[in-house]
């Protein structure tokens, strides 16, 4: 399939409104969740991944062709340090990003007539909780950097994503723009600000490594457009 470039503007909405789209239903989702599942957390987790690999794989093939459908900084570095983005196209990426998953906290919570934005005390510390990150966003980047064919990307990501929500101690957040977003909600999907900067640390690890193994396994995939045409999470 051939690519034809787009401008800088109409991938940085195109990254803007996925993340707030995502954003907005990973929290909505995880709030309607807490309504409907009568304190059965296993249900309301059910409930959220259900909800986030649906909209994650339609976003993917909506707005891939776009912008490379990131949604997430980890991606964007990454993408980076491949030479697919230059580094103020990172910077603008993750800007939007960061600010796109922050908006769609804020629409869920109005969704939801709930305080457009309170902080959580949702507690995802320790060690295990990061290694959990680093794990999941290890696994996130594998997918990203490893898929042949852009139209497995879809359902790669968001296969990914769903069950990294299952296996993970921290429910693989995978996304520092995303960690930074579901701080400002009191809800299911929240994290208390306090433990952001650790995961936000172990994802960007994770990120690192899985350019370093990706190198050695696949030498010779070269997505065409930002490889990833994929990315995402959570």
């Amino acid at each position: 399939m051939t690519h034809i470039p787009h401008s800088l503007s109409r991938r940085l909405l195109a990254e803007g409104l996925g993340s707030v789209l995502l954003t907005a239903t990973v929290v909505g989702s995880g709030i309607m969740a807490e309504h409907l599942a009568s304190g059965n957390l296993a249900v309301a987790l059910l409930a959220n991944t259900v909800a986030t690999v649906a909209v994650l794989a339609l976003l993917i093939a909506l707005l891939g062709p776009i912008s490379g459908a990131h949604f997430n900084p980890a991606v964007s570095l990454v993408q980076g340090l491949r030479r697919h983005l230059s580094w103020p196209e990172v910077a603008a990426y993750a800007l939007l990003q960061v600010a796109g998953c922050c908006a769609g906290t804020i629409l869920a919570h109005a969704m939801f007539e709930l305080p457009l934005i309170e902080f959580s005390s949702h507690v995802r510390a320790g060690s295990a909780q990061r290694l959990a990150e680093a794990v999941a966003t290890f696994g996130l980047l594998l997918v990203v950097l490893g898929h042949r064919r852009e139209q497995d990307a879809p359902w790669m990501v968001a296969s990914w994503i769903g069950a990294a929500y299952w296996f993970t101690a921290s429910t693989s957040f995978a996304n520092p723009a995303i960690t930074i977003a579901r701080s400002l909600t009191p809800t299911f999907s929240g994290i208390r600000p306090f433990d952001v900067p650790g995961f936000i640390e172990a994802q960007l690890v994770g990120a690192l490594i899985a350019l370093l193994v990706a190198k050695a396994l696949f030498p010779s995939v070269n997505p065409s457009i930002s490889p990833g045409s994929t990315r995402a999470t959570r």
